[in-house]
């Protein structure tokens, strides 16, 4: 079965949002563990309407990067490496050195402006070997949201990708060494604060578990089994070339270049592009069939069924409600739209991208698109994505 999206709703919702909120887009869906439409609309270099989109081509997934992360992660914990509430010192051991720890809020990932810590917390100091992986999983450790990370770890911008290049360990170290000291937002396990700098962490820790690099990691834990071979950080270094891959901002701040080719995420460029919370490049077709391996058990995903159900069960409530690391549907406004299930979970990346699981419908939705192509105002994407998603479910129900 397939179903059609060439209905009049679709083609005015496309008209609506294509190119103005985004010059490409990538879409596939996967209904009952069979592949029901997969599509790409769009041209990778607007101005020359030279290289249209195709299924082949691949996102900066931004922030849906998280997931294999976090998923990795309970790959680790079901083999036993590592529990849920295990401290973060228990594997680095360098977070637990400054102690006490100040609270002092964080900075605006936008403005880059110092933020004030809350008045609540006046004269409170943290202890960060309370902090456990499953704060880290549900955002609420208490660490600040965002910091200008890559000022610290990368002495000027980096270059233009080109193929071959190294990674460089160093920017990570640097990074890595702002990061253990950095001082908290709030008090540990106080509320929902998302939080990149706590997957960053996250991500630190996987490495450390695997015993290699975290690309390494994701790569042996999760792409490699399943099959997911266009799942790749810094991907022109990777001989990809620039021509399969949607661009993204033009940075006027620090590289002073369109990203193409490079991950959009300031802090993932400057710690080499290989981080916890952003870095991964994907088609919509393996973003979509990750979703589903998770969503159906795959045997090749070693996590158990109790611990899949744990991880899309309500943990913590307050920004977001949260599973662990997957973000569960709310009853107003949620991206994945209204007629998702209340049972729905899935993820949002900065860069207009999604991966949206109903289990009840057996339906998985992976949505790529570069929306921040223009800049950085959310709304276009957030209409696009709730309207795209209800129009999804409607034509699954009538095929």
């Amino acid at each position: 079965m397939t179903i059609s999206m060439k209905a009049a709703a679709f083609d005015n919702l496309l008209a609506e949002h294509l190119p103005r909120t985004f010059p490409a887009l990538g879409l596939c869906v996967i209904h009952r563990d069979k592949i029901v439409l997969e599509a790409g609309w769009g041209w990778l270099d607007p101005p020359t309407q030279q290289l249209p989109v195709t299924t082949d081509t691949l996102f900066d997934l931004a922030s849906v990067s998280k997931l294999l992360v976090e998923v990795s992660f309970l790959a680790l914990v079901e083999a036993g490496a590592v529990a849920l509430d295990d401290a973060l010192v228990s594997v680095i051991p360098e977070f637990g050195r400054v102690n006490p720890r100040a609270i002092a809020g964080g900075q605006d990932p936008h403005t880059r402006a110092f933020l004030p810590a809350e008045t609540r917390f006046d004269g409170l100091t943290v202890d960060p070997s309370t902090v456990t992986f499953k704060h880290l999983l549900t955002h609420s450790s208490g660490l600040a949201p965002w910091r200008a990370i890559y000022l610290l770890a990368a002495e000027s911008p980096p270059s233009p990708p080109v193929p071959g290049e190294a990674y460089d360990q160093a920017r990570w170290q640097r990074g890595l060494a702002a990061m253990v000291a950095f001082p908290f937002a709030g008090t540990v396990g106080d509320t929902v604060r998302y939080t990149d700098v706590g997957i960053m962490l996250l991500g630190e820790a996987v490495a450390r578990l695997f015993g290699g690099r975290l690309d390494q990691a994701v790569r042996a834990l999760i792409t490699q089994p399943l099959g997911l071979h266009s799942f790749t950080y810094n991907p022109v270094q990777n001989g990809i070339p620039r021509e399969r891959i949607a661009p993204t901002e033009l940075d006027t701040h620090w590289r002073m270049r369109r990203a193409w080719g490079e991950v959009h995420d300031e802090n993932a460029c400057g710690l080499g592009g290989i981080a916890g919370h952003a870095g991964l490049f994907a088609t919509a077709r393996d973003v979509a069939r990750f979703g589903c391996a998770w969503l159906c058990g795959d045997p090749r995903l070693p996590i158990s069924e109790e611990l899949r159900r744990l991880a899309t069960q309500e943990q913590v409530r307050g920004q977001y409600r949260l599973g662990l690391g997957w973000m569960l549907k709310t009853a107003d406004d949620s991206s994945s739209g209204d007629l998702y299930s209340s049972s729905a979970y899935g993820h949002t990346g900065f860069t207009g991208t999604s991966l949206w699981i109903d289990p009840e419908r057996q339906l998985v939705c992976a949505l790529l698109s570069n929306r921040v192509y223009h800049g950085r105002d959310p709304a276009g994407i957030h209409t696009f994505r709730r309207a795209a998603h209800d129009l999804i479910v409607a034509a699954i129900h009538r095929a």
